[in-house]
């Protein structure tokens, strides 16, 4: 089971936040980066959903304020970081406000949403200065490769292949979408437990440079 993370570790960057009118108006709240200061890796996904409020725990970034804390998708990306020894891991979105589709769901953030967003995200990996920052799905390793001017063509093909980031500082290590694993895991010819070993293989391979 996922431990639900300490508010007491919300890295509030900013008191708040206006840069985008369309998700100042859909949010409920600036979901922030959570974590240890000193963690060896930064978990980014990419933009808190809808959330669930009435739930009791596990609401979600835009309710609780903290990143990958839904009920699916952050107990899921925490419980497999966990499970492979990085339970202190910190976790953050590219984008840091719900991208409202008008329906009650989430729809993909903006480029420039995302060009707003990114010194928060570039602030916090300076702040952390992790060994590796994982990016979980396409959409959030594009916001990283942003940073360097480039993009991402066959994202399947760049899961758990490091990616060098001069401008950060730190490799960046694709994986999939905690949400679509079920959907790609056998098709990429994983069992979950062998996925399991290939993420935490890749990651040492990164660390104990």
């Amino acid at each position: 089971m996922a431990e639900f993370p300490d508010s007491d570790q919300q890295n509030r960057l900013a008191e708040t936040c206006t840069r985008c009118s369309a998700l100042t108006a859909s949010r409920e709240r600036i979901s922030w980066g959570v974590g240890p200061r000193d963690a060896d890796l930064v978990v980014i996904g990419e933009a808190p959903g809808a959330g669930t409020p009435e739930a009791d725990r596990w609401k979600g970034g835009n309710w609780t304020g903290m990143a990958y804390t839904a009920r699916h998708s952050g107990r899921k990306i925490r419980e497999m970081m966990t499970a492979i020894g990085y339970a202190d891991a910190y976790y953050t979105n590219a984008v840091k406000c719900f991208p409202s589709d008008g329906a009650g769901s989430n729809r993909e953030p903006t480029a420039e949403e995302r060009a707003n967003c990114r010194p928060y995200l570039r602030q916090e990996i300076e702040q952390i200065a992790p060994s590796c920052v994982i990016a979980t799905g396409k959409h959030a390793t594009q916001s990283l490769l942003a940073v360097e001017g480039r993009t991402i063509d066959g994202f399947l093909d760049s899961v758990l292949e490091p990616i060098g980031c001069p401008t950060l500082g730190r490799p960046v290590l694709p994986l999939l979408h905690p949400s679509y694993q079920s959907v790609w895991l056998s098709r990429l010819g994983y069992t979950h437990e062998s996925y399991l070993d290939a993420v935490r293989e890749a990651i040492e391979s990164i660390t104990e440079r």
